[in-house]
């Protein structure tokens, strides 16, 4: 019977809450595999994160005793499932969502009411991730507010690692999305009308999706959406706020915005890590790892390491961007990305057209998110508007 190693580090010390990129950045550098009684292994240095991202066979997404559609599914049953779904995120509609999601972003603006300090996250960047959200799924605005506390909760109880609120919180959502289904059934709502609606006619293996495979999708979707798009938009205008030339430069060059976005989240992603579980025994980062450990992929870290990107810590245009993990590799790598990215630029290009410039609060310093939130649970910002 193998025991466990002694635990490396402690995800939830003090240090770790205050201070996580600096952790991480230490950790990746003075001990690259570590052991942790919460999280397993965790792998820090873009090297191991880019094999096990890329090595389903050895390191199998299927880590929870609840199905998760596709993520938590390792092929043949992940192939299926994903090609069903990559469709939902085409360039075709991710382009023909843009108006709608710019006029979400300009109506939450003018919400604002050109107050001089906003708390960026509470205000704008949770309340445009569920509305672009609810409206991507074809979802009605009176799920605004109960998403919003859902998204709260399920973070709540998975950082207090509560697995009987976070069951009860699967089944709540999964009530949610039947009746919303109901409601197409009744009123015979044809498959293009919206995403929720074209789900209920999709077929997989041969047969159509269940009314529990649909609800693990869209959960999928919207816990993996609204929390990070979330935090994206946070980290976003946080950076820039402690940034003024580059927040200058890109007022001044529009076509700079979508590379920025996906550089400055490469210095703080707004995703901290990701589950596998090995299939056999391992060795990483020369520590052996048993058959059935959980392994932790912390991306975020990765991505700030200097054997792949040189000056790690400094905002870089033009770097490769195959290097970047912010949205995961391999046979899971995020299908919506493109969605995502389309979303931070519209909520970025928002608020700059809306504001002379935006600046931090002396007096009221960001609130880091805890683990395993990623960016800030509170970003104050002072705001000259245009």
């Amino acid at each position: 019977m193998n025991t466990a190693p002694q635990p490396d580090w402690n995800p939830r010390a003090d240090e770790v809450e205050r201070t996580p990129i600096a952790v991480g950045d230490h950790l990746r550098e003075q001990c690259p595999v570590a052991y942790s009684e919460l999280l397993g292994w965790s792998l820090f240095r873009h090297e191991e994160v880019t094999r096990v991202l890329h090595d389903h066979v050895r390191f199998s997404s299927v880590v929870s005793r609840h199905v998760a559609v596709p993520n938590g599914m390792d092929p043949p049953e992940h192939t299926a499932y994903r090609s069903v779904i990559e469709p939902y995120f085409s360039a075709r509609r991710v382009e023909a969502f843009e108006p709608l999601c710019q006029s979400i972003a300009l109506q939450l603006v003018q919400d604002l009411g050109r107050a001089d300090t906003v708390e960026l996250m509470a205000a704008w960047a949770l309340p445009f991730a569920v509305q672009v959200q609810c409206a991507f799924l074809g979802w009605p605005a009176a799920l605004h507010a109960p998403l919003a506390q859902w998204t709260r909760q399920n973070h709540s109880a998975t950082l207090a690692q509560d697995r009987s609120a976070l069951t009860a919180l699967a089944l709540q959502f999964e009530a949610m999305v039947a009746d919303v289904l109901q409601q197409r059934r009744d009123n015979a709502v044809p498959p293009g009308h919206d995403v929720t609606a074209s789900l209920l006619h999709e077929n997989v293996q041969g047969r159509p999706l269940s009314v529990a495979e649909i609800a693990s999708i869209l959960r999928n979707w919207t816990v993996g959406e609204i929390g990070t798009i979330a935090a994206a938009v946070g980290i976003l205008a946080g950076w820039l706020a402690e940034h003024p030339d580059t927040q200058a430069l890109l007022r001044s060059d529009v076509s700079l915005q979508p590379e920025a976005i996906d550089e400055i989240l490469r210095l703080h992603g707004p995703l901290a890590a990701n589950r596998r579980t090995t299939t056999c025994p391992v060795v990483l980062g020369g520590r052996r790892i048993e058959e059935g450990e959980r392994v932790t992929v912390h991306w975020a870290v990765a991505n700030r390491d200097g054997r792949v990107f040189d000056a790690p810590e400094t905002f870089r245009l033009g770097r490769n961007p195959a290097d970047n993990l912010l949205y995961g590799a391999g046979i899971h790598v995020c299908p919506g990305a493109p969605l995502a990215r389309m979303e931070l630029r519209v909520a970025l290009r928002a608020l700059l057209d809306a504001t002379e410039d935006w600046a931090c609060v002396p007096e009221q310093p960001f609130t880091v998110a805890q683990y395993p939130a990623s960016g800030y649970a509170a970003v104050p910002l002072r705001m000259r508007w245009a």
